[in-house]
């Protein structure tokens, strides 16, 4: 089965209905949303249901849904894991990640991480009212998303490494110090706080610092895990950058955000799922 080309315009015209996935590990609480979603958003269309978050990733890597309900607390993955791997999802470099809707039980969760805008959060029982104002919120982020209008937003992986903390507090570690990597023939030792950018290739992440280049064998979606979100900022699927590398960000002849790094000469393109990252700097 060919990879469907995610396109945010084309999912949002007046033509295309939107499209979405509903993952519940209960079965009764995935009715009901699908219930409440069909009065408030009649044109909603529930592409897939899936009962743990691994379904979850599944369904859309398969469907490429507009937007996603996630419940934070499922078995296999938790929904803030499942988000997590979405978000590292092969999109196409035009693509667009879903937005995504945390469905939760727990107040505690739902508060300052979501007031952020990266994502929104129902709470169980999905009451009509509430499930409203996250519709129209969800719709006005769909009309802009991949254009300078778009809502600005922290990066997502900072929420989720919050929410992922705040469900398992005695999980956590602390982030990556050092990058052990090939030089040459040596291996040596690099401060990561000394990383300008990180780049993946298929089999290869190459560490950039302002002296040397060096290789290592761990992929952008490992390392997002590992390194301080507050530090490195995803800028698209095969790059992370040191915030504090960043010299400016300009806009290409076919309007994509381009980051220039001090001390380097490379220019570094932003995607569109990222494109938000920048607004207000």
């Amino acid at each position: 089965m060919g990879r469907i080309a995610y396109d945010g315009a084309m999912n949002t015209t007046a033509a295309s209905k939107p499209r979405a996935v509903l993952a519940d590990d209960e079965r009764l609480m995935r009715e009901q949303m699908r219930a409440r979603l069909s009065e408030v958003w009649p044109e909603l269309e529930i592409v897939a249901e899936a009962k743990n978050g691994l379904e979850a990733v599944e369904a859309v890597r398969q469907h490429r849904p507009d937007i996603v309900f996630l419940d934070i607390r499922m078995p296999g993955l938790t929904g803030v894991e499942a988000a997590r791997q979405i978000a590292q999802l092969e999109l196409d470099d035009d693509g667009l990640l879903p937005e995504i809707v945390f469905v939760t039980a727990y107040d505690q969760y739902a508060v300052e991480a979501f007031e952020q805008g990266v994502a929104d959060y129902v709470l169980k029982p999905a009451e009509r009212e509430r499930l409203a104002i996250t519709v129209e919120r969800i719709k006005k982020r769909l009309a802009t998303r991949g254009t300078p209008e778009a809502m600005p937003s922290a990066p997502i992986q900072q929420l989720l490494h919050r929410l992922a903390s705040q469900l398992n507090p005695g999980g956590t570690s602390a982030y990556l110090q050092w990058i052990q990597a090939a030089v040459g023939s040596t291996i040596q030792m690099i401060p990561v706080a000394d990383v300008l950018f990180f780049i993946s290739d298929e089999k290869y992440t190459r560490v950039q610092t302002a002296q040397l280049e060096a290789l290592i064998r761990k992929p952008i979606k490992e390392l997002v895990d590992e390194v301080d979100p507050k530090l490195f900022w995803q800028i698209h699927r095969s790059t992370l950058v040191n915030v504090n590398a960043v010299s400016g960000v300009t806009r290409d002849f076919r309007g994509r955000q381009i980051v220039t790094v001090k001390g380097h000469p490379e220019k570094l393109e932003v995607s569109r799922s990222y494109a938000g990252l920048f607004k207000g700097m």
